[in-house]
């Protein structure tokens, strides 16, 4: 990581990406932290399978706007050696890897009900999850970039979108090759992963940042770098807004036809999910250059600008303090726990307190990325 050297980047560009990034880290920190997680308003929650909510969005749009970042990133990677790509990119995937590893080892110990404190083992810890995701789908967007420059992007998205389809079709149980536990994406998890490295918020180990459905994952990112390219050649005009849009609206079509046989479906990242996301994150990225860009309309922007400028590290902080607020012992429950049932849940229907926390904590991060921005710190990672 680097401090003080790094300029906020896609602001200089166009900053209709750094707000749809701010927008999509805010977005994520209120649904990773809600006060009571069996209260949630409908929109908050995910789809319990197959379907969809606009908490499903989050993280497919997170992984468009890696891959729009891309889009200016790669001018740079492109005039490497294949060694001096490898060396760079690779770098970058293994850091956030790690990272990601680690916060979910974090914090590294167990205290037993005797009060006996024991290191967790590393070996049981889960391999995979957002930021693991996001490293392995940079990694091989990049490496697909890199080598099949736009041509090859569109040739691997088709291939890795229906190959996985048919992937999931064959290898899947044939009563139900897209149910929880007859997929074909858990079944190669359990064979290389093991299912003590696996998630198990599912009642059953399963993991939906596993190994098979970051394929299609990786197609997330490369529609995020075509969409910035073609903003690129057509600039801020409304000839981009109307492409986007029409784009979109084909995918979003498609996608719903695709949901009647490969329905569409955040926790194995069915094809149709990645082509409803792309088709959606176009319509807002077409909304957002309209009233940015076009229209000049930015004096509501900064808030999101904050989140933009720091993304990853106001994410990682954002798991980290509320972890610690879990931890810290307040009479027979944590500092989590009392600041809930004080401030929230005492005077607030349930699901709108449970919502209200975790507004409120948005905030607090927000808080922490303004300090940043204000002391001109940018953490790449």
């Amino acid at each position: 990581m680097t401090q003080n050297s790094i300029s906020p980047g896609i602001t200089n560009r166009y900053l209709a990406l750094d707000v749809l990034r701010g927008l999509t880290i805010a977005f994520m920190i209120i649904v990773n932290t809600a006060g009571d997680w069996s209260n949630l308003f409908a929109p908050l929650a995910h789809a319990s399978w197959h379907g969809f909510t606009p908490t499903d969005l989050v993280f497919p749009t997170f992984l468009f706007v890696v891959g729009n970042a891309m889009s200016f990133s790669m001018k740079k990677l492109e005039q490497m050696s294949s060694a001096e790509f490898f060396k760079k990119v690779g770098k970058r995937t293994i850091l956030i890897f790690l990272i990601g590893w680690l916060l979910n080892a974090f914090p590294f110990y167990h205290i037993s009900d005797s009060g006996a404190i024991s290191f967790i083992d590393l070996t049981e810890v889960r391999l995979f999850g957002v930021l693991q995701r996001i490293a392995l789908c940079y990694f091989f967007g990049a490496i697909v970039l890199y080598y099949g420059g736009i041509k090859g992007a569109w040739i691997f998205s088709a291939i890795a979108l229906l190959g996985y389809w048919a992937i999931m079709y064959f290898f899947g149980d044939a009563a139900d090759p897209y149910s929880l536990t007859g997929n074909a994406a858990i079944k190669l998890d359990l064979a290389l992963i093991g299912p003590e490295r696996m998630y198990g918020g599912e009642g059953i180990p399963f993991d939906p940042e596993g190994i098979l459905s970051t394929l299609p994952g990786i197609v997330n990112v490369i529609a995020g770098y075509l969409a910035g390219k073609m903003i690129q050649k057509l600039g801020n005009t409304m000839q981009s807004v109307k492409k986007l849009i029409a784009i979109g609206l084909v995918l979003i079509i498609v996608s719903y036809l695709w949901d009647i046989v490969f329905p569409i479906n955040k926790k194995i990242w069915t094809s149709s999910y990645v082509l409803l996301t792309t088709g959606i994150d176009l319509f807002l990225l077409a909304l957002l250059v309209g009233v940015i860009e076009i229209k000049n309309w930015k004096g509501w922007t900064y808030f999101f600008e904050v989140f933009g400028r720091n993304p990853l590290i106001l994410y990682i902080l954002s798991g980290l303090v509320v972890t610690l607020l879990s931890m810290i012992p307040v009479g027979d429950t944590t500092l989590k726990g009392f600041i809930y049932a004080n401030f929230y849940k005492s005077w607030l229907a349930p699901k709108t307190a449970s919502f209200l926390f975790a507004f409120s904590y948005m905030l607090v991060i927000w808080l922490i990325g303004l300090w940043m921005d204000k002391k001109k710190i940018y953490i790449k990672v």
